[in-house]
């Protein structure tokens, strides 16, 4: 028995050497192992409640190697004429992938006559469609060995545009080496290298001198190492907030005509953003087609001159300075000289007594500057820092300016005489409303942030550390701060605040209106015609909860061109709704703001 093995093994093996070399040596010649990578799944994207902002699925790509199909399928012809030509295996192929994928998938033809069409090609390598989800790809690599199929991961947006310009896009990319899902725009993309986690490494047997051409068929592939998965970012977003503000920002910048219009939402006590909407979005699934203005966050990456919003540093340092209180009173002049320049209030007025309060209700920039004398430049300055203006706020948004306020030493004469009214310098809308989620958070300012938690593929997860506190003012000057701007709201005869319209009924709200000329390029000077409207408003102001931040980028020609107020009464609704928050024990009183 032994004897006889062993000259079965010798004839096998002269067989193999002398009559089948030749064969097997150009079969060897066609093919090569080759090491690729096994793509790891994309973490995904959610809000602050685990709803869905982005997340991946599988796909497959079905392909074909004509060339090596029609060669192999001479050889089984070869061996059994009965199979019939390859024509006909073509023709069975086609009918097939028609049968289990329809006509088209995703936009792609997948008729039998367009596969039939592209399966005789004469060509190395060809794919016949992409995104196919993968039970159906199995059913047909399966029947027919010679189509093989490739892994793809698509990228799926389930609310669409909703918080597009935060979130961003990520798409398939086959150009890269190795093929991957890549974020291309907003937290996909600045946050690529947490999301895509790591490759896994296989075996595969590749068309000799195309190492991207995996032969198609079974036992072809043997795992390496297998891929780690990417975590996932939770945000601090709230998808239903979102929505909300969203739409109402949209509607009013279009009713108000403005060129542009944003909107923020801050936790008063953490900082968080519950909520950062712009007028124009995009498709993540279709970014190719977006402009740079719909794929832009302008909440963050466009700077304006706040105008009166920014008073509330001269408030707050003469409140914490002990400069003035409340109900101190002014006499303000009609116009006030800074250096070479002469600068006057909105709406001219006679020389009038004023109290502390309603220099900022009826937003006096001649009150307001002759305060800001009182504080000095040196300590108005590092007020702006505290406050935290001229940084970014390292919020976790990509493409976050940081703003312009100019050095202390290269103040002029006249600078000082722009800066407390909110000209001369630059923020974005989030850094205007983290002025005020300090004021309301009782003098302690907390950078926003996006990202509020990472989780692993196991459900592990882990808190982002918390953003470095900044003491502003005490707690004391907050709360009064707060009392005095409550007045800002006021509508009552003869003493009424520029932001009245903002009011909510059953609650008190303290906020701040905001008008700043921009630059006419032609001139070189203030327009007289186009401004930035702005409000910061601070809900509820007996006890914050949310702070509401709004931009609007030279509104004209409607009766909502003036004033931002209307838009936060609508979003300081809606969040009293969606929160629950109980009504003020006591209704703001009425104060007096012009004596006399």
């Amino acid at each position: 028995m032994l004897i006889g093995a062993l000259v079965l093994a010798g004839l096998q093996l002269v067989r193999v050497q002398g009559f089948q070399a030749e064969a097997l040596s150009a079969q060897a010649e066609k093919q090569r192992a080759t090491q690729i990578d096994i793509p790891a799944a994309r973490g995904s994207i959610t809000d602050r409640n685990g709803n869905q902002l982005a997340f991946s699925v599988e796909a497959r790509a079905l392909y074909v190697v004509p060339a090596l199909m029609r060669e192999n399928w001479a050889k089984a012809v070869a061996a059994d004429p009965s199979i019939g030509s390859f024509e006909d295996h073509a023709k069975a192929i086609s009918v097939f992938v028609e049968q289990t994928l329809g006509a088209s998938v995703g936009g792609q033809k997948t008729d039998a006559a367009t596969i039939y069409g592209m399966l005789t090609r004469d060509t190395t390598y060809i794919e016949l469609v992409d995104n196919v989800d993968p039970a159906k790809a199995a059913s047909i690599t399966e029947r027919f060995n010679d189509v093989g199929a490739e892994y793809r991961a698509v990228r799926v947006y389930p609310n669409g545009s909703l918080a597009s310009n935060i979130v961003g896009a990520a798409n398939w990319r086959k150009s890269e080496s190795p093929a991957v899902t890549q974020g291309l725009l907003g937290l996909e993309n600045s946050q690529d290298t947490v999301l895509a986690g790591t490759n896994g490494r296989r075996v595969v047997d590749t068309m000799q001198g195309n190492d991207n051409v995996v032969i198609p068929g079974p036992g072809r592939s043997r795992e390496l190492a297998a891929a780690t998965p990417g975590k996932s970012l939770e945000l601090t977003l709230d998808i239903d907030t979102q929505y909300a503000l969203q739409k109402m920002v949209t509607d009013y910048t279009a009713k108000s005509g403005a060129k542009a219009g944003s909107a923020v939402v801050l936790d008063a006590r953490t900082g968080e953003i519950v909520a950062m909407a712009n007028d124009k979005t995009f498709d993540p699934t279709d970014f190719g087609q977006a402009s740079d203005d719909q794929k832009r966050n302008t909440a963050v990456s466009s700077v304006f001159e706040p105008g009166s919003v920014n008073k509330i540093i001269t408030a707050a340092t003469a409140i914490e300075d002990g400069i003035y209180q409340p109900d101190s009173v002014l006499t303000v002049d009609p116009s006030i000289k800074i250096a070479d320049r002469v600068i006057g209030d909105a709406t001219w007025h006679p020389t009038q007594e004023m109290s502390f309060t309603g220099v900022f209700a009826k937003s006096s920039n001649v009150g307001t500057l002759m305060t800001a004398q009182k504080i000095g430049p040196d300590r108005y300055s590092d007020m702006m820092r505290l406050f935290g203006l001229g940084k970014r706020t390292q919020s976790g948004l990509p493409g976050e300016e940081q703003g312009v306020v100019p050095p202390r030493g290269q103040w002029s004469g006249s600078t000082f005489g722009n800066l407390p009214i909110g000209q001369g310098l630059s923020m974005t809308l989030l850094q205007m409303t983290g002025m005020y989620q300090a004021i309301a958070n009782d003098g302690v300012r907390i950078p926003p942030r996006i990202v509020r938690a990472v989780v692993d593929a196991s459900g592990a997860r882990r808190e982002m550390p918390k953003p470095e506190e900044v003491r502003v003012v005490s707690p004391t000057t907050a709360k009064t701060v707060r009392d005095m701007f409550r007045a800002v709201l006021q509508n009552s005869p003869g003493q009424v605040g520029t932001g009245y319209p903002a009011a909510l009924p059953g609650y008190q709200i303290a906020g701040k209106t905001g008008t700043a000329q921009q630059i006419d390029e032609k001139c070189s000077c203030y327009s007289s015609s186009q401004y930035w409207i702005t409000f910061a408003g601070i809900l509820p102001a007996d006890n914050p909860r949310y702070v509401v931040g709004i931009m609007l980028d030279a509104p004209s020609g409607s009766q909502y061109s003036g004033s931002a107020a209307p838009l936060f009464h609508d979003v300081a609704s809606y969040l009293t709704q969606r929160y629950q928050i109980p009504m003020s024990d006591v209704q703001s009183p009425v104060v007096p703001l012009v004596l006399g």
